[in-house]
């Protein structure tokens, strides 16, 4: 289960939660999952040997072991959004667009679903961590000339070349190839179809998957690109010829290049140098006392 979709959950536990514990004295009944079941203060929500575990218990436990920190993360979050909007700081979509694509490329085969959802937290986190450094070093002076001499020395890391996310079948020749293509026109899994007939040994166990790989590495299949610029993204190609056989390919997606001049990322280098001039964590906490904040475990 994905980290953001199983933090979504426990938030709501605990908001839901809470809420009921307002409510014990009534027989009020509270969804707790994806099926609906309700519970009421007293019920059980488990039995061990007849022994029950009430939904109350329950609740405090939860929120004993996450109810503090999952509400400061969710504090944090507003207090940063809420001063981001005061001074109006705003995260370049080139940036975020960047950091998705390095995130990206470190993942394994995803559905177009699995990546939307993923994506949807991605962002938030991106735009939080760069509004949070921002907001840290809004005070700190950082030199032209640092800033210049960083980008001259670091600046390419900030770029994004053009990579593929690709998998493939790798066969002797055509004949079997095209065997190959029949099966999967008839709705036969590329990943099966790779471990039952692919020769690559590098790949074959894992239903041919090659991964991402930028299009300007050596490592790059000869071939591959031509005929992954005249495909959709998750779909296979036709039979082509290559240096060992015959490939078919799966392309999964493609991440296009990115690329940075000195202004576009002078304010980020900025913030960047100027946090490390503090020799501090990248931590809301600095920032609570800005705004009025009453919680229910104090300060």
């Amino acid at each position: 289960m994905p980290k953001k979709l199983l933090l979504s959950i426990i938030v709501v536990l605990l908001i839901t939660n809470i809420a009921s514990l307002l409510l014990l004295n009534r027989e009020s009944k509270v969804a707790v999952d994806s099926n609906n079941q309700t519970f009421s203060a007293k019920d059980a929500v488990a039995t061990v040997n007849g022994e029950e575990i009430i939904y109350v218990d329950w609740v405090n436990s939860l929120i004993d072991s996450s109810g503090k920190k999952e509400l400061e993360t969710m504090i944090d979050r507003e207090v940063v959004s809420q001063l981001a909007n005061q001074y109006h700081i705003e995260v370049d979509e080139k940036v975020i667009q960047r950091e998705i694509s390095l995130l990206t490329s470190m993942q394994g085969v995803m559905t177009e679903e699995e990546f939307k959802e993923l994506e949807e937290g991605w962002r938030d986190d991106i735009i939080y961590r760069y509004q949070l450094e921002k907001l840290l070093t809004m005070d700190v002076s950082v030199s032209e000339e640092e800033i210049q001499q960083f980008y001259n020395t670091y600046g390419n890391q900030y770029n994004f070349t053009e990579a593929m996310q690709i998998s493939h079948i790798l066969v002797e020749d055509m004949e079997t190839a095209e065997k190959v293509k029949r099966e999967l026109d008839q709705g036969a899994s590329f990943t099966l179809l790779a471990k039952e007939y692919s020769m690559d040994e590098e790949t074959r166990d894992n239903g041919g998957y090659i991964g991402f790989i930028h299009t300007n590495s050596q490592f790059f299949p000869n071939g591959y690109e031509d005929v992954a610029e005249g495909m959709n993204e998750y779909s296979y190609s036709e039979p082509f010829p290559v240096d060992d056989g015959v490939a078919i390919m799966y392309f999964h997606r493609k991440l296009p290049s990115i690329d940075f001049t000195y202004e576009e990322m002078k304010p980020y280098i900025e913030s960047e140098l100027a946090l490390q001039q503090l020799n501090q964590s990248l931590s809301a906490d600095p920032l609570w006392e800005q705004l009025d904040i009453e919680w229910i475990y104090g300060r």
